[in-house]
């Protein structure tokens, strides 16, 4: 048996203690394995665990639960990634509420040069799934290294698996429960089909019982492992919203594609472009010129070429978006001590220069 990954499972499954207390437990005890040997009187002086918490801790019942979990991990070839391994996806280690450790099956590679969640409606319209399918096809057309991520659900994440699969680009599906079932069963070709260059991905073991909040959930690794969120179609409520609002938290791009006035399942796009809650965009173009991925190569970042030629007030600008990422304009000013119609200027002439990208709400970030 792994004795490693026996404790870094039963962490996980530690009754009443997430993300953040597991990280907590990790950070005061000095190990995993040594979580599972300190005494309550210990435990209970972390802060958050408390006496019922450090109770359950040394329960028997979970490491039991945690070997289960080990022989159907080996059994099935299930790969595991937990917070401190090197594998742990770089996009997903910096959101504060990531997992401390999920699961994944098939040939999935979650630090895929370019990552893109595609979200949306249930009741996806033929108008929602042309965009998912002719986006997808446009990117692959122009030769990204990408993975296209969703999950597995009925509608849009449907769709946007099928297009990814039949445009050879690796997809992975987010599932809201453990990998020894498949929710729908009616997804279950799509889903081995997407096991060659692509996977399944979960943080739930298993044997859990399928319940609809776990879905809500699931959505914090959508967004958390993909560069942005796009949301092809969305009613007015649902998990898209739930999703982008998700991305928005992790500082990720949030992209929609807008709808007619009034349709029903457009309603949620129009709502977050009229909030500025997401940028609009009608094409694979407007998606790369808004991530910049038309205008870099592997290897040789814009910014290393940026200040060339460029005034005191010019660089002084430049530099505090390139130490800050996406900023609003007053926070520029404020960075800087320069007047607002002067950044304001000077941001404009940067803009035209290629040097900045204008995004919505007066938000700004080096191109």
């Amino acid at each position: 048996m792994d004795t490693t990954l026996h404790f870094k499972l039963a962490l996980s499954m530690i009754p009443g203690v997430g993300g953040v207390l597991a990280r907590n437990l990790v950070a005061y005890v000095g190990s995993v394995e040594g979580i599972f040997n300190e005494p309550v009187a210990k435990l209970v002086k972390i802060p958050g665990i408390g006496e019922v918490n450090a109770r359950r801790i040394r329960e028997k019942e979970v490491l039991l639960r945690a070997e289960k979990e080990l022989q159907f991990i080996e059994k099935h070839q299930v790969t595991v990634y937990f917070y401190l391994d090197e594998n742990y996806p770089r996009r997903l280690r910096s959101c504060p509420d990531a997992p401390v450790l999920f699961f994944s099956s098939g040939n999935v590679r979650l630090d895929a040069e370019k990552v893109i969640s595609v979200v949306g409606t249930r009741n996806a319209t033929e108008y929602g799934r042309q965009l998912c399918d002719e986006l997808i096809r446009d990117l692959s057309a122009r030769g990204h290294d990408l993975l296209v991520i969703s999950g597995l659900a009925y509608g849009i994440d449907i769709q946007a698996h099928k297009s990814a699969l039949k445009y050879q680009v690796p997809t992975a599906a987010v599932l809201g429960h453990g990998l020894d079932r498949l929710y729908p069963a009616a997804h279950a070709k799509v889903a081995q089909s997407m096991l060659g260059t692509g996977g399944l991905v979960t943080d739930f073991p298993s044997q859990t019982k399928i319940d609809p909040s776990n879905f809500l959930r699931r959505n914090r690794i959508i967004a958390g492992l993909a560069d942005a969120v796009v949301v092809a179609e969305s009613g007015e409520k649902g998990g898209a919203l739930v999703t982008a609002d998700i991305a928005a938290s992790y500082d990720r791009d949030v992209f929609v594609f807008p709808g007619r006035v009034g349709d029903l399942y457009s309603k949620g796009c129009n709502r977050l472009i009229k909030n500025n809650l997401a940028a609009l965009i009608e094409s694979a173009a407007d998606l790369e010129y808004f991530m910049r991925w038309e205008m870099t190569t592997p290897g040789q970042p814009v910014q290393q070429q940026l200040f060339v030629e460029l005034s005191t007030e010019e660089q002084q600008i430049g530099k505090v978006l390139r130490n800050n990422g996406k900023m609003f304009i007053d926070l520029i000013c404020q960075e800087t001590g320069l007047p607002m119609g002067k950044v304001s200027a000077l941001l404009l002439e940067l803009e035209f220069r290629g040097v900045v990208d204008a995004l919505p709400g007066k938000m700004y970030r080096l191109r």
